[in-house]
């Protein structure tokens, strides 16, 4: 009789618990639904770990509470963010730390600006320098002027414009991300550097457009610009200028910050950058949800559960191929000799123009 009330009482208190959560994405890492892939029994990178909580009703005070679902040591446990960065989203988000809730083993909430961290999961940065679903570190460098697929999926294809310059005497381009164009469903999201001759930190070089027209992210209020068309697509600015998270739901998130290549990095990497151009580019960091098991792309074939990296591990600069795998005609081509999206009926396709 005891058991069978134990029972029924635990019964009761989760069902209390889903009626009142709502599930959200983490701010941890990739794919969320990787932990639901087997990897020949390793532990994936995101293995139900920090992006596997439901949010409960806030605390009085506003500070947010998360109810860990992950395997392991905090599960069922009941985070809550600390009054210092009581929301994972604050309104003031420019001026304010967001609350970072990780449900796996270290089972902890945080303080931090939300950026892109170049050495997490999902990065692309640099010259250009990714990091894997898989965790491994790589170097792309595909081509000046030429256009890349990152991530080809059934549901998104996500491609990049690569900006370079070749010194003299050099066998290959340097090479940087300017722009990144979304395609989902019948719609086309691009986020792009300006190119400045000289670069100035409190002006905006951030360009968006929607399905071709030019968007204007707001810098007050809320600093947010959404539309909700089949799916809801959110961007919202996490600095005065350029740097924003976007959000498209159901399919990723992602923090993007543009910025230059400045006189001492240049001569460190001894770039030689022509005069009258910053090379303003792209810093990104990618979190994803429902990627298929054969997702392609220069970066989404890292998100498959049997994926194993073929980069040399343990030298300085590990290189990645696959330039004539993953190159299409233009920025808003979904066409690719391994890309696997296809455009809806009544697509919004963009004209080439600068990219």
């Amino acid at each position: 009789m005891d058991t069978r009330i134990s029972s029924v009482l635990v019964a009761f208190m989760l069902a209390f618990i889903s009626m009142e959560a709502s599930f959200v994405q983490g701010q941890g890492g990739a794919n969320l639904d990787s932990h639901n892939n087997k990897n020949n029994g390793k532990k994936g990178a995101f293995d139900a770990a920090s992006t596997h909580y439901s949010l409960l009703t806030p605390l009085p005070s506003g500070q947010e509470r998360a109810f860990c679902q992950a395997r392991g040591a905090c599960n069922v446990k009941t985070l809550v963010c600390p009054s210092q960065c009581p929301e994972r989203k604050p309104r003031q988000n420019r001026k304010r730390k967001g609350c970072f809730i990780d449900c796996s083993s270290k089972c902890e909430v945080t303080c931090k600006w939300r950026k892109p961290n170049c050495n997490g999961y999902g990065s692309l940065c640099y010259d250009p320098r990714f990091v894997g679903g898989d965790g491994v570190m790589f170097y792309f460098h595909g081509a000046k002027g030429g256009n890349f697929a990152i991530v080809s999926d059934d549901n998104v294809q996500i491609n990049a414009h690569f900006i370079g310059t070749r010194p003299q005497g050099r066998t290959r381009d340097f090479t940087w991300v300017q722009a990144l164009a979304v395609m989902f469903d019948t719609h086309t999201l691009v986020i792009a550097a300006n190119r400045v001759s000289h670069w100035d930190d409190n002006v905006d070089a951030l360009t968006v457009r929607w399905d071709g027209q030019t968007v204007d992210v707001p810098t007050d209020g809320e600093a947010e610009w959404r539309i909700n068309d089949e799916r809801e697509v959110v961007l919202e600015r996490t600095d005065d200028t350029n740097s924003v998270r976007v959000t498209v739901s159901g399919l990723l998130e992602m923090d993007v910050k543009i910025r230059p290549i400045g006189a001492e990095e240049n001569r460190i990497h001894n770039y030689q950058l022509p005069a009258g151009d910053a090379f303003a580019h792209l810093e990104t960091q990618f979190r994803f949800s429902n990627l298929s098991k054969l997702v392609e792309g220069v970066l989404g074939k890292t998100y498959r559960p049997d994926y194993v990296s073929p980069v040399k591990r343990g030298v300085p600069m590990p290189m990645m191929g696959g330039e004539d795998k993953y190159q299409t005609p233009s920025l808003y081509s979904p066409l690719c000799n391994f890309c696997r999206f296809q455009r809806q009926p009544g697509s919004a396709i963009e004209g080439v123009s600068q990219y």
